[in-house]
């Protein structure tokens, strides 16, 4: 059994925002290996999130983003269970975080499901058109534009971004990672970007 250092729990720590206790867990599961440490959180943050995930989210808060002298701006709504929850400073700061990585990516929506449809068939079309033009045969055209829909709500959709200011994890890891820190259901509701001219 590797012995688990400090600076190895505060390296952690740093790195994930865990808890001392469930950082130290995760090294000593891990065998100190950093990285197995990260994924052995994240996983027991998503565990978290989905055992909250049915709950009420009716409390929250509207952060904003203001960019380039005014020129870019940004309204999130980012609900959770409780008044106090929403009060929190880490509920806070993740809110206005969001609020920023949305003006820095311009989502098209939450999730892909928030997309419409015709912007959908709209790629779709564009995706087959293009693979057509390399001669490709109908069956192997059908897996070239799912594959590149995929990338595209990857691209598109704020939960599957990565998110700007740490591009090895996606926006949805960085909220399960808060619902497990705070222990309530959070969800991102909805979000307006504006831009001057466009």
């Amino acid at each position: 059994m590797a012995e688990i250092s400090a600076a190895h729990v505060k390296e952690l720590r740093e790195k994930t925002g865990a808890g001392m206790m469930d950082c130290k867990q995760a090294l000593a599961a891990s065998g100190g290996d950093m990285a197995q440490a990260v994924d052995f959180l994240r996983k027991k943050g998503l565990a978290t999130a989905q055992k909250r995930a049915g709950r009420a989210t009716s409390e929250g808060t509207i952060a904003t983003y203001i960019h380039m002298g005014g020129k870019l701006g940004v309204m999130v709504e980012v609900n959770c269970e409780s008044d106090f929850v929403a009060k929190n400073d880490a509920f806070q700061a993740f809110a206005r975080n969001i609020a920023m990585h949305i003006a820095a990516s311009n989502p098209l929506g939450v999730r892909p499901e928030d997309i419409g449809a015709d912007v959908v068939a709209k790629e779709k079309e564009i995706y087959a058109a293009q693979a057509r033009e390399t001669g490709k045969p109908e069956k192997v055209i059908e897996k070239i534009v799912e594959g590149k829909l995929k990338k595209f709500f990857e691209d598109s959709c704020l939960m599957n971004q990565a998110y700007v200011r740490n591009p090895e994890i996606r926006v949805s890891d960085l909220l399960n990672e808060l619902i497990a820190k705070i222990g309530e259901n959070i969800s991102i509701k909805r979000f307006v970007r504006f831009q001057v001219g466009e």
